[in-house]
């Protein structure tokens, strides 16, 4: 593919922010677009940023009016299962509306391709594991039901108006890069793995598990983690893939599902200690085990995931805190 320029959307969150520097270091230009109501500026790894909200419709379609990109990738989005039970209203405007503003904009500009942070919570409790693409959609929570209300509308652009897009349905980002100074940092912090380590180092002093009696052999949920370069690198690949195929589903995990309780065993693997978190009760939304069939990935986009061995994971996690136990405030 020849070196791009590209408009990242959402890039001082986690996720994009570190899709931002995989594609910086792959010789892309790359402009960050970011309203840093959960973002950081911390994080921004881009040759241009821009302060901007999808909600600001004019704004945003007078922006792509006045730059030409050969791809834009969404990033921004709520995304806390729980936070989408107790206030739907804010997910259906925060996710779906203000995909609906960029899609309105692109279609304006002649803007003709996207790639789009999906979420494994569009399948809802599966029926059958590895969970496939063509595995039944019934989300469970508010924020599965606006990932898959944008994969519709998407599909429907394509159809009508010719936008080319890939929905990269991410199962559990995990990860960082502490060698270039970026990390995880959310406010609240619900992610397993970073409230471990958190928990393990003294920066916090509570953890609770959620759901000790689930139908799996310890009793607590099992999650495919992926890291989160890996999942920038499967971006990459689709937005290339897109010159060929005008419309992109496919699942974006290991394969490889692990408990929580395996997850703080591995913390504690690392720092040598361990850890006794106490049990709470089940958090709403949260499906009992969530494992990709990455087989279509691999086949599609010719992707395999190469840095999410779970003892790898944990240890650039305990690296970027142990020298950000503030995270970005530091």
């Amino acid at each position: 593919m020849r070196k791009s320029k590209l408009l990242v959307i959402g890039g001082a969150g986690y996720v994009g922010s570190h899709f931002a520097l995989h594609a910086v270091n792959r010789g892309f230009h790359v402009t960050i677009m970011d309203n840093l109501s959960k973002g950081h500026l911390g994080a921004v790894r881009s040759q241009r940023f821009v302060h901007t909200d999808l909600m600001d419709r004019s704004g945003f379609e007078s922006h792509l009016f006045e730059n030409r990109y050969d791809g834009i990738l969404h990033f921004a989005a709520s995304c806390l299962v729980g936070e989408s039970v107790e206030k739907p209203a804010h997910y259906y405007q925060n996710n779906v509306i203000a995909a609906f503003n960029m899609l309105e904009a692109m279609r304006a500009t002649g803007h003709q391709k996207v790639i789009f942070s999906s979420t494994c919570a569009v399948y809802g409790v599966p029926d059958s594991l590895p969970i496939g693409e063509n595995h039944t959609k019934q989300p469970i929570s508010p924020y599965g039901r606006s990932k898959l209300a944008i994969e519709w509308m998407l599909e429907d652009y394509q159809a009508a108006y010719g936008i080319r897009s890939a929905a990269l349905r991410y199962f559990n980002a995990a990860g960082c890069e502490p060698s270039h100074d970026l990390g995880e940092d959310h406010n609240p912090e619900t992610h397993l793995i970073p409230t471990v380590v958190r928990y393990a180092l003294g920066i916090q002093k509570k953890f609770t598990l959620f759901g000790s009696d689930y139908p799996t052999p310890d009793g607590t949920c099992i999650r495919d983690y992926i890291h989160v370069t890996d999942l920038a690198e499967a971006h990459l690949k689709a937005l290339d893939m897109l010159d060929r195929e005008p419309l992109i589903r496919v699942n974006l995990g290991t394969g490889i599902g692990l408990s929580n309780k395996e997850i703080v065993d591995a913390v504690g693997r690392v720092l040598g200690r361990t850890i006794h978190p106490a049990l709470g009760p089940r958090r709403a939304g949260d499906p009992p085990e969530l494992v990709a069939d990455a087989r279509e990935a691999q086949r599609i986009l010719n992707w395999t995931p190469k840095r999410s061995h779970i003892d790898a994971v944990v240890g650039e996690v305990v690296a970027w805190f142990s020298k950000h136990p503030n995270g970005y405030h530091a």
